[in-house]
């Protein structure tokens, strides 16, 4: 299976968007896929459900880091490129979804109950969240 195909499998069994993209690369770079999905649980829903920076970008932020970023030895080149690819990354996720923000993307505030049923009558985990998800995993692929 494809770590795409693994992120949407992992959304559609009810992880939310970022535990999706970070438990499907993950550990592929040495992080276990339990605490992956533990790191990245509170990060769904655009940050814990407030409808901020879209949680499949956050997942892909700490991709990103975990794979290039800058630990103890204090790298600041491995900083710099992963700051690089967090721009790259961020651009191409823009362009196919119109914005980073999960209030955006959804067009409701899914902090009120009316951004809830709006949400949930125009079936919008199916038809935003899962391309937002599939989405960050294919721009991650072609970017690692």
């Amino acid at each position: 299976m494809s770590r795409i195909e693994e992120a949407l499998s992992y959304f559609g069994d009810n992880f939310n968007c970022a535990q999706s993209i970070f438990g499907a690369f993950a550990p592929h770079y040495g992080l276990d896929t339990d605490k992956a999905l533990k790191i990245s649980s509170g990060f769904g829903g655009g940050m814990g459900r407030s409808g901020r920076a879209c949680g499949a970008v956050t997942g892909a932020y700490m991709v990103i880091g975990l794979k290039n970023g800058m630990g103890i030895n204090k790298d600041t080149e491995a900083k710099d490129k992963t700051y690089q690819i967090v721009s790259e990354f961020s651009n191409h996720f823009q362009e196919k979804n119109g914005s980073m923000m999960c209030k955006e993307i959804l067009g409701c505030d899914i902090t009120t109950p009316e951004g809830i049923a709006y949400f949930t009558q125009n079936e919008l985990l199916e038809k935003k969240c899962f391309q937002c998800v599939k989405t960050a995993a294919e721009i991650l692929e072609e970017l690692l």
